[in-house]
């Protein structure tokens, strides 16, 4: 925008102004979008039955399927496999939901790829309405991840070069 001189005639005070606008706006898309790591969370535990109940129809974790189809070999391990795997994966994802709302892209990155995995195994597992699920969180941390880049982007826009007055032309 500014290499097209689109911005011309706007005051260093305008530009400055018009630039930290946007960056609010791209800071609460990024801090809205790493609020769903809290969200993934909560409803990863209703999906591992941490809360006493297991509901794994739309919030099903596909690693935490296939270890609950494949994992009845560890014998006596089992059950401690599965919760100490159920732990792990919510406090991965607090970690990372604290991690995105301080504006670390990597958080983000990070998030969609362990989903994008998750995936394969939800596929595997055939567990499409959970596949559907997964697949709004990946969006929302494809989101999370473009506002926190082009906050970035935004800082490192130099202010246009102040435009001569009319009265500084006169002598």
């Amino acid at each position: 925008m500014q290499l097209l001189n689109v911005g011309a005639g706007r005051t260093e005070a305008e530009f400055q102004h018009e630039a930290e606008l946007q960056r609010d706006e791209l800071r609460a898309d990024s801090l809205s979008a790493a609020n769903t790591f809290f969200y993934a969370a909560a409803l990863a535990v209703l999906g591992t039955g941490l809360f006493f109940i297991r509901i794994n129809i739309f919030v099903s974790i596909g690693l935490f399927d296939l270890l609950t189809f494949y994992g009845r070999a560890l014998g006596p391990l089992y059950p401690l496999a599965l919760f100490l795997a159920a732990v792990a994966w919510v406090a991965g994802l607090v970690a990372l939901g604290f991690l995105a709302r301080h504006g670390l892209r990597w958080a983000f990155l990070v998030g969609l790829a362990i989903y994008a995995v998750d995936m394969c195994a939800l596929i595997i597992m055939i567990s499409f309405w959970a596949f559907g699920v997964h697949s709004f969180f990946v969006y929302r941390w494809y989101q999370g991840q473009k506002a926190v880049k082009e906050m970035h982007d935004l800082e490192a826009i130099p202010a246009p070069p102040s435009q001569p007055s009319a009265s500084a032309a006169t002598p």
